[in-house]
């Protein structure tokens, strides 16, 4: 994430980049984080607009950029374990926001695992100690 998004400190933990520029918090609850982001995010500047509010967020539709939501949350497992979930779902507008999420899909694909074990073992960490 921070190599997508300039600026970053390498200390940033998840809990921190979805709270803060270029994110906005739309919503939480003690077990749930929803953030969202909008703009060009295709490139290596930070070109993301500062979102006001979630109604912002909602309401965002500018041509050649997308909007981005990432929401993550706890929820209990069959087995009485506690299971941390998490979901991405990406809007584009117009051709060039189309084509624009379309060149960064493969990079998306290529370390969405990495991601996910990242942030999974930073979790387990915390939990355990």
């Amino acid at each position: 994430m921070r190599w997508r998004i300039p600026g970053i400190p390498p200390s940033t933990t998840f809990e921190e980049l979805f709270r803060g520029e270029p994110f906005a918090v739309l919503e939480e609850s003690e077990l749930s984080l929803l953030s969202g982001i909008v703009g060009r995010i295709w490139t290596l500047r930070r070109d993301y607009p500062t979102l006001a509010s979630p109604a912002e967020f909602r309401s965002w539709s500018q041509t050649g950029t997308v909007r981005v939501l990432f929401a993550n949350w706890v929820e209990a497992g069959s087995d009485g374990q506690n299971v941390l979930r998490s979901e991405t779902r990406i809007e584009p507008f117009g051709v060039q926001g189309r084509v624009g999420l379309a060149s960064v899909r493969p990079l998306i694909r290529g370390f969405q695992q990495l991601i996910v074990t990242d942030a999974m073992g930073v979790a387990a960490r915390r939990a355990e100690g």
